[in-house]
């Protein structure tokens, strides 16, 4: 039986009666906030629970994306982007989703999110399925000796396509094979494949009006020089790297920090993060665009 009340004074007789718990799901709290101790027998000994984040929302803290417009991607399983608006809550008209990016002395800071399902993913499917590739190392030297991609393009729709598109029943797709194509060219189109979808994210982003100027990035893919600098030139902005990759243990640790006083503010928070490398888009317009032709060629293909 389903019950349909609101919970004010006059309703707490009705709650005892009917045995409703008034609190049926956890506090909401600030994320740098007090969320109790571990248990004793984890650790041996009590740890207060001073930062509570999510996986994408804590990566943007240890990115120190503190200002409206900062953006970071982080490329594991899969990649997502997030952008910090603020607090202004914007509503994506292409499919992009809203959300809180963390919040503060019971202050909101809200961020536009796009997901991708399949990054690293698809170098696992190399790796482990077809047996390509023994390492994810691997692929920067293999994508490294094509001169170009030949025309083959790989949509890792293994699992659906993610945003802007959110088609569950999309399936991968490979395309524009001939007989020059080998092994070497699918390992590189599959890498090739998460720099695509990125700039479908920051497509859709630009028709919202919103464009950043750089993006930060981090997780296992960016490790790979050669994915770095083809992000950079196929979204056409700086793409920064930082000392620091895997930012999501850090950003809910730096919280934590900023919690039980370690830092007094965002700002101090923000000078710990240190870049460790810059790519800046180098490839020519036509190219680049001959390049994204293919791509949403694979697309329509795709979806079709």
């Amino acid at each position: 039986m389903l019950f349909n009340i609101n919970i004010n004074k006059w309703d707490d007789e009705i709650l005892n009666k009917l045995k409703i718990p008034k609190k049926i799901l956890p506090e909401v709290k600030n994320s740098a906030d007090n969320f109790g101790i571990t248990n004793k027998k984890i650790l041996g000994k009590e740890i207060p629970i001073s930062a509570v984040l999510g996986d994408q929302q804590s990566a943007a803290v240890g990115q120190a994306c503190f200002e409206s417009g900062s953006t970071k991607s982080t490329y594991g399983t899969g990649a997502f982007v997030i952008m910090n608006t603020g607090s202004k809550k914007i509503y994506s008209k292409n499919k992009l989703l809203t959300t809180i990016c963390y919040t503060l002395n019971g202050k909101n800071t809200y961020a536009l999110e796009g997901s991708i399902f399949i990054a690293g993913a698809g170098v696992q499917w190399l790796r482990d399925k077809i047996k390509l590739i023994n390492n994810a190392y691997e692929t920067e030297q293999i994508a490294k000796s094509k001169k170009n991609n030949e025309g083959v393009y790989i949509v890792p729709a293994f699992s659906g396509i993610g945003a802007p598109y959110w088609r569950p029943d999309a399936r991968g797709l490979i395309t524009g094979l001939t007989r020059n194509s080998d092994w070497k060219s699918l390992v590189r189109a599959v890498v090739e494949s998460v720099a695509y979808q990125s700039f479908d994210l920051f497509e859709s982003m630009k028709k919202d009006g919103l464009k950043p100027k750089i993006i930060k990035v981090d997780g296992g893919m960016v490790a790979n020089n050669w994915f770095a600098q083809f992000l950079s030139d196929t979204i056409n902005l700086k793409v920064v790297r930082p000392k620091v990759s895997e930012t999501t243990a850090l950003g809910v640790a730096l919280l934590a920090g900023y919690q039980i006083k370690e830092f007094k503010s965002l700002n101090e928070i923000k000078v710990k993060w240190k870049k460790d490398r810059v790519f800046s888009p180098k490839l020519n317009k036509s190219l680049r665009n001959k390049l994204l032709q293919g791509w949403r060629q694979a697309i329509r293909k795709t979806l079709a």
